[in-house]
């Protein structure tokens, strides 16, 4: 085990483990001379008033009362246009989990993405597919048991995922099943994909944080001095646990990162640990694209998008 993990990170984890105790978020500023407002975390976040105004009218927000929790779980879905038609009353949709960045999780955080995805299935360049933005959790895709009602994968995986396949006329299989994310999203994805392989057909995390996932690995499951989650809880170790399954489902991920993203080096080492695991994967990298999913998607989304639409076509 290493003891130094690093001052920089302890200095942030330190500082952020105190307000994600708390159920807030630190992480941002203004500038140097202003501190971030502190926003508390509710499983329930939807989207200012202004923000709404700017997403396509196909997106819709709705809640659904956990049942681990006992309390409501807010999310985002967009619905393809003619869904609500008579004439599509019995027709199903593949669907798309995108997973938020950041910490602490809030539904609103991804959705502006809705309006590339609408101006996609508008010209044809896509077909009719439901996206869902989820709340991640305190610890956003992480369970994190050391807060209060903190299993944010949990409530992903074992109980979103089969809402939606209840509410929505989705297909509820692997084969029209896709699960995508950025930054932290990136790391859940990552992270999900392998531990549940059998839950999705199309995979794809961008931007991804291995770099924390990696201290993770190599310090016993801490991320920092004051956050730490069960050893092997990281994208390496369940990389490596799932390339030792013989009988895991096959996965094919599609890697999406900037070449101006701070961890752009990072994803290129984690892609070289998948060849030596003997893991396939594709690649999406965005030249002179900073670690930002929106300028990602103004460049190349739709190259994501399609990366799905030809899984689920097979």
């Amino acid at each position: 085990m290493r003891n130094y993990i690093g001052t920089i990170s302890l200095k942030i984890g330190l500082t952020a483990v105190a307000f994600a105790v708390a159920g807030i978020s630190v992480y941002g500023q203004a500038d140097k001379n202003k501190k971030k407002i502190a926003t508390p975390f509710s499983w329930v976040s939807p989207a200012s008033e202004w923000k709404v105004k700017t997403l396509p009218k196909n997106v819709r927000y709705d809640t659904f009362k956990s049942p681990s929790m006992g309390i409501d779980v807010g999310y985002y879905v967009y619905l393809p246009d003619g869904y609500d038609a008579k004439k599509n009353k019995s027709k199903k949709y593949p669907a798309v989990y995108h997973l938020h960045g950041g910490r602490p999780g809030s539904e609103s955080k991804s959705v502006s993405l809705s309006t590339f995805i609408n101006q996609a299935m508008r010209t044809k360049k896509i077909a009719p597919t439901i996206y869902v933005f989820p709340n991640g959790g305190p610890m956003s895709w992480y369970n994190y048991p050391q807060v209060k009602n903190g299993q944010g994968e949990d409530v992903f995986v074992k109980e979103l995922i089969p809402h939606v396949d209840a509410t929505y006329r989705t297909f509820g299989t692997r084969a029209k099943r896709g699960i995508q994310g950025f930054s932290q999203g990136g790391r859940g994805t990552t992270r999900i994909i392998f531990k549940h392989p059998e839950l999705f057909g199309s995979t794809a995390p961008g931007g991804s944080g291995y770099e924390p996932e990696e201290r993770i690995r190599d310090n016993d499951g801490a991320e920092s001095q004051n956050i730490r989650f069960a050893p092997g809880y990281d994208a390496w170790s369940l990389a490596k646990a799932y390339a030792k399954r013989k009988d895991a489902p096959p996965l094919k991920p599609l890697i999406w990162v900037g070449t101006k993203g701070f961890n752009y080096e990072y994803n290129l080492k984690f892609m070289k640990y998948l060849d030596g695991l003997g893991i396939h994967y594709e690649k999406l990298i965005v030249p002179d694209a900073p670690h930002s999913s929106k300028i990602i998607y103004e460049k190349s989304g739709i190259k994501l998008m399609q990366f799905h639409d030809r899984n689920f076509g097979k």
